[in-house]
């Protein structure tokens, strides 16, 4: 196992754990005494947090602020560019903001979470929790989340000084192994109807339709190219694109989104959620229109 820190004052724009990963972007994240998503607002915690990824466990911990903090951290491999890449922390988040626009619902949600980060998870994790994410508050996503991989996910050995008891960390199922679920199993974890769009989406990629691939089209296209996973429409292949495949252009119209649009920017409804999307989209920054959507989404869910 290896260890180590990483200063927060290196980073641009500064940086908050427990807004990232408890913000409504991730649910392959597990937090070590249980409480994830717990507390709202989510901010400024010290908490230990884990995940696995392509077998390799990690655990951190952000001790002092968003601006002069540091992140120790646990791993079983190069714990430092996991982080780097998981958790966005090459993103330069002054020069995010600089670019987004400054009204005031804006300016709000970007104080109230100052250094919060989009997350970078891994391709299938993300597009099975957002399929398990309609109608569903977000703790119960990740409690589905969570079941999905003790049930089914491959368990890490892990143990050191941030362990939390259990020394065991579950990764998120693959493909092969939720393919071989049935409906009835599935439904048994709390993914009622979802059930079926999970294990049919499943199949789809272990027999070779990769997520992943929509990363190398342009945005609109790569949206269209998500969509053909059962159980995902735009909104759910938005998120994919943001929080996994970085189109930091995109918008996930939900339901807080669609309430900013109402009461805060009425000219952008559009009557469809593509035409919807452009406009919102240009209305909150173009190309980092996705931040500044995780911002409004996150201080109008909590406040």
């Amino acid at each position: 196992m290896e260890s180590g820190a990483i200063r927060i004052e290196e980073l641009l724009g500064g940086f908050d754990l427990q807004s990232t990963v408890e913000s409504g972007q991730s649910y392959l994240w597990r937090r070590a005494d249980g409480r994830m998503y717990e507390s709202e607002p989510a901010y400024g915690g010290s908490a230990w947090y884990h995940t696995v990824v392509d077998g390799e466990a990690l655990r951190v911990r952000q001790v002092g602020g968003p601006r002069e903090g540091t992140l120790e951290w646990e791993s079983t491999g190069d714990g430092a560019a996991l982080l780097t890449d998981l958790l966005r922390l090459d993103d330069d988040l002054a020069g995010i903001r600089r670019r987004s626009p400054e009204d005031d619902l804006v300016r709000r949600a970007y104080d109230a979470f100052e250094g919060m980060r989009l997350v970078r998870d891994p391709p299938f994790g993300t597009l099975v929790s957002f399929i398990c994410s309609a109608q569903m508050r977000v703790a119960r996503i990740h409690g589905m989340v969570t079941a999905l991989a003790r049930e089914y996910g491959d368990p890490v050995g892990f143990a050191g000084p941030g362990d939390d008891g259990a020394g065991t960390y579950y990764g998120f199922p693959a493909p092969e192994r939720l393919a071989g679920a049935t409906e009835a199993e599935l439904r048994d974890l709390g993914l009622g109807y979802r059930a079926p769009y999970v294990v049919e989406t499943a199949r789809m990629v272990a027999d070779g339709e990769d997520p992943a691939a929509a990363a190398d089209l342009a945005y609109e296209d790569a949206r269209e190219h998500l969509t053909r996973f059962v159980g995902v429409g735009d909104k759910v292949a938005d998120c994919v694109l943001l929080f996994s495949l970085g189109f930091l252009e995109a918008v996930p119209l939900d339901t807080w989104i669609r309430t900013a649009i109402e009461d805060h920017y009425p000219g952008c409804e559009r009557g469809t959620y593509r035409e919807t999307s452009r406009a919102i989209r240009e209305q909150f920054g173009g190309d980092v229109a996705g931040y500044v959507q995780t911002y409004v989404f996150n201080y109008l869910r909590t406040r």
